[in-house]
């Protein structure tokens, strides 16, 4: 039996060991198993080199070995490089409390819930991200599942557009409309700063020249992040027609920090990101409504808690797994239509007044109809298994075809501009791609605002010509605002030691914009 562990960025391959039998006499299998999620690993002593662990299954326990030099975290479940794991001494993953939700007779009164010992407690004191219980339980039966409060499953009667769309599954075509008469859109989206290292491959991307059906030029979605950003070729993209959604302030690379984060830090990254473009990039339309979580690690809750606040219109981190139909994006007022995929599981279980354009994962199978299974991937520079020029290309077209020739739902390419600038066949394929889809009379590169826009106001295809909200900015022609923008050369407190240039075409701030000083201004201790 083999496991992949992931460790610090490298794949390694770990082989069940024969030898620990003699360890497995006179351990009660039962005893040890019951109540056990059967993907938990844990030790049966802390004598040894801390290597070997073991699991439940059909067949009794299985023996796993970290190879040499590492060790097992049970709290992280993964094997580590020895110094880095703290926890040899102890078995497994400390348990935690659940609630008792189910009972045949209630066992508290009316409005009211049971702790895991039995304390009844009001229901909306549980999953509300503070423990009320002695024994903590109300916060750990939390998913969107599990939570007592969490948001009802859709109820098209309740849920009419353009404010709120929900389906059962999530496959339905807005306004009922049959799919030889859907737009196939399309969204290009890139994560990270804009700057002079991707500045020449947006330009060749979007040049002016490429026109959907309608005459407007294409459009792409950017999620900016801020450090290394050049905010002058981010107001020249917004200028012309791009959508400019936020990637984060900070984008620390610590995915615990996103998935546990706390409402007042989704606050700073988010809403300070967006302060920041507006600012030195002198957006002053209210365009930025949207944003992506770094790593894709949804901050639950608290995340979209903040966004309803804030009135940012839609979130774009949440995957959907692969599957024969791909899903429409959807409002959170109801649960959402899938399983929560991806990064720490922490989607939304409540309901929320905001989009999710959900991320549905590309097949990126060699040949799907004689290659076996494999898992899809969200962003096309995670499709690992694509090396080449030509390989791209079959990517592209296959899941195009399987949104065509279903139920249409909009076909998301989400990248890195490094990946598409690693090699130039990638950057030339991609082009053609457009360029062949471009020939037909019913696919249109639109940004996520547009998507929304179109799923509020469903339209046919024979009346998309004159569909307003996507003549806006339609065919921009003109000078960028500024030619030569300030380079502020700036330190902040936040940072010591480094000191980083801000390209604007505003006047410098007096320090480097950062979490605790979003406009520059600078702040007092």
């Amino acid at each position: 039996m083999a496991r992949w562990w992931p460790i610090l960025g490298l794949v390694c391959l770990c082989l069940a060991a024969a030898h620990g039998q003699d360890k497995l006499e006179g351990v009660d299998v039962e005893e040890v198993c019951a109540d056990r999620p059967a993907d938990e690993y844990f030790r049966l002593d802390t004598e040894g080199d801390c290597r070997e662990v073991y699991r439940c299954t059909k067949s009794g326990l299985k023996e796993i070995q970290c190879p040499s030099g590492l060790a097992f975290d049970v709290l992280k479940q993964t094997c580590d490089w020895k110094a880095k794991v703290t926890n040899c001494d102890e078995k497994e993953k400390p348990r935690k409390a659940k609630p008792i939700l189910k009972t045949d007779e209630p066992i508290c009164p009316e409005g009211k819930l049971s702790c895991g010992d039995g304390e009844c407690l009001d229901k909306e004191l549980f999953c509300n991200g503070k423990s009320d219980c002695k024994d903590e339980s109300d916060e750990n039966a939390c998913s969107v599942d599990e939570d007592p409060n969490r948001a009802p499953e859709c109820d098209p009667t309740q849920c009419a557009l353009p404010d709120c769309f929900c389906s059962a599954d999530g496959t339905r075509i807005p306004g009922g409309i049959e799919p030889q008469q859907v737009p196939q859109m399309i969204t290009i989206t890139f994560n990270g700063a804009v700057n002079v290292d991707n500045i020449d491959l947006y330009e060749d991307l979007f040049n002016g020249q490429r026109q959907n059906p309608n005459g407007c030029s294409i459009k792409g979605t950017f999620f900016v992040s801020h450090k290394y950003t050049n905010y002058s070729a981010v107001q020249d993209l917004h200028r012309r027609g791009h959508e400019i959604s936020v990637f984060s302030l900070t984008h620390k690379d610590d995915p615990n920090y996103w998935s546990g984060g706390s409402y007042d830090d989704w606050l700073a990254e988010m809403a300070g990101s967006r302060l920041i473009v507006e600012r030195f990039a002198n957006i002053t339309d209210g365009s930025i409504i949207g944003m992506r979580a770094p790593y894709l690690r949804v901050g639950g809750n608290k995340q979209f808690e903040m966004m309803a606040d804030q009135f940012f219109v839609y979130d774009a981190s949440i995957t959907a797994s692969l599957g024969r139909v791909p899903i429409w994006p959807y409002t959170l007022y109801f649960r959402m239509p899938h399983k929560c995929n991806g990064n720490a599981h922490n989607c939304p279980s409540r309901s929320h007044p905001v989009w999710e354009m959900v991320m549905n994962e590309l097949d990126r199978r060699d040949d799907p109809t004689f290659d076996e299974s494999l898992p899809g991937c969200h962003m096309v520079d995670s499709c690992s298994n694509v090396a080449t020029g030509e390989q791209f290309a079959r990517l592209l077209r296959h899941n195009f075809n399987r949104h065509y020739n279903s139920n249409r739902a909009p076909l998301g390419l989400h990248f890195h501009a490094s990946w598409l600038k690693s090699k130039k066949e990638y950057r030339d394929e991609l082009v053609k791609f457009i360029e062949e889809m471009l020939g037909r009379n019913d696919v249109f590169f639109v940004t996520n605002l547009q998507v929304i826009q179109w799923m509020q106001n469903p339209t046919e295809l024979n009346s998309l010509r004159d569909f307003q909200e996507w003549k806006e900015k339609c065919d921009v022609k003109g000078q960028p605002y500024c030619s030569l923008p300030n380079a502020c050369p700036l330190t902040t407190r936040e940072l010591p030691g480094e000191t980083l240039r801000l390209f604007t075409c505003m006047e410098c701030p007096n320090n480097y914009p950062w979490i605790l000083d979003p406009t520059g201004d600078g702040f007092s201790v």
